[in-house]
């Protein structure tokens, strides 16, 4: 289960087969953004930030590590402290698990494949950087973690789980919503707490029907989230007699020429309604891009992935877009959980540093200069933003129910009616 960039020493046709032959992986293992040792400690995986740093490639030395850069992404961290939440919760109950401590690595895939897969191994490998061929099958069968949650978007998604797959290591996705990941010939080890985009592709053709608007226009994501649902949009609004003037797809890193283009496309166009089947990331692109010369009033159409995004509500072109939403609820706790974080918990955790520096402009002792030190008069509670607001709790209460999920799974496998087994030993496919 180890990335088939390795390092072997001591192969010698000459020597015997007693030597020892050593595997040592290249890479330098990415360090959790959040983590809690436990008896059995779950993975999690969530879209913190947009980019991972980019390099020029030289090919005379080995790639710098993967980074993730641009700004924080705080209704993602607040999807990665609710699963820091939902375990902490867990622990402290006698009836799930009882006696057992569960631990979490949470991790930040950038939004990008690259990283999401490096992750996916370590998950599988763990942090061992070698390994010996006289260690026992039973400890290089073992996965790091039995089961993950994350991530939150459907094309990391699938590109984790063909690698987790293999080795029977469960994935629950709270936000990859693409129909394509419900083949379980492919994807035989990933589940989810939200409905596929099948059900919701349908529901906005039919939503568009109900109002009458039969001459549209549509932009996606190049991604399989945008490709797919907006192929199983389209194919239901063409069985409703809805004609589309335009289909353009875009993604938030390719050349600011081609969203230049897009936006002149929606300018000139004579359709007023525009039914937007993109991540929350493209969208806000768009939309800064269309604020330069803003084209007629339109009537947006939107997607889960961002239609309930706060964000959005900053752009005035957006006001009245309609679709569907994930169904709001309360989890008793989270918020008090979320503003109990001081400056010491902040330094613990490169991710919390960030929001704490990043939120009230100032620098933690012993982590980056060139702002002002913070002074202790830093208020967390009069923080208004994504991380504070506990009002819709709708992604973040499947990223609950997916962690809730694990646990349950964990306590089938390792507990009777009586007590658990932290000792227990079995395979992720038994999760």
């Amino acid at each position: 289960m180890f990335v088939p960039m390795l390092w072997i020493t001591g192969l010698n046709p000459a020597e015997s087969k007693s030597d020892l032959v050593r595997c040592r992986l290249w890479a330098e293992p990415q360090i959790a953004g959040l983590y809690m040792n436990g008896d059995f400690v779950i993975g999690g995986i969530f879209s913190i930030h947009y980019y991972t740093r980019s390099e020029q490639k030289t090919y005379t030395r080995q790639p710098l590590q993967l980074q993730c850069s641009g700004s924080l992404n705080l209704r993602q961290l607040r999807f990665a402290r609710a699963m820091e939440f939902t375990i902490h919760e867990i622990n402290n109950r006698t009836d799930l698990l009882p006696g057992i401590t569960l631990g979490y690595q949470i991790h930040d895939s950038c939004a990008e494949v690259p990283m999401a897969v490096k992750v996916a191994f370590q998950f599988a490998n763990g942090l061992d950087p070698f390994y010996n061929d006289t260690d026992s099958c039973s400890k290089s069968a073992a996965a790091a973690v039995p089961a993950l949650v994350g991530e939150t978007s459907s094309t990391p998604s699938m590109s984790m789980t063909r690698i987790l797959g293999l080795f029977g290591i469960t994935q629950v996705s709270p936000y990859a919503t693409c129909a394509c990941l419900s083949d379980k010939l492919q994807y035989p080890a990933f589940f989810r707490t939200i409905p596929s985009d099948h059900h919701q592709a349908a529901a906005l053709a039919k939503t568009v029907k109900h109002f009458g608007w039969t001459w549209i226009g549509a932009v996606r994501s190049d991604t399989a989230y945008g490709n797919n649902g907006m192929a199983s949009f389209l194919k239901a609004a063409q069985e409703l007699g809805i004609c589309v003037e335009y289909s353009e797809v875009f993604y938030r890193t390719e050349p600011r020429s081609k969203l230049e283009r897009v936006a002149n496309v929606i300018r000139r166009s004579t359709a007023r309604v525009i039914v937007a089947f993109v991540h929350e990331s493209e969208l806000l692109f768009l939309l800064e891009e269309l604020t330069r010369q803003p084209p007629p009033p339109l009537q947006w159409i939107g997607s889960e992935a961002w239609i309930m995004d706060p964000d959005v509500l900053r752009f005035n072109m957006c006001a009245g877009a309609i679709g569907f939403g994930i169904p709001r609820s309360v989890i008793p706790g989270l918020r008090e959980f979320l503003l109990d974080l001081s400056p010491e918990q902040a330094l613990k955790s490169p991710l919390l540093t960030e929001f704490w520096e990043s939120s009230f402009s100032c620098s933690l002792k012993g982590s980056s200069e060139g702002a002002r030190e913070c002074d202790g008069s830093e208020d967390i509670r009069a923080l208004q933003n994504p991380y504070t607001d506990t009002s819709q709790l709708r992604i973040t209460n499947m990223v609950y129910k997916a962690t809730y999920a694990i646990a349950h799974a964990i306590h089938g496998v390792i507990c009777n009616d009586t007590q658990c087994d932290k000792s227990a030993k079995f395979t992720p496919w038994q999760v």
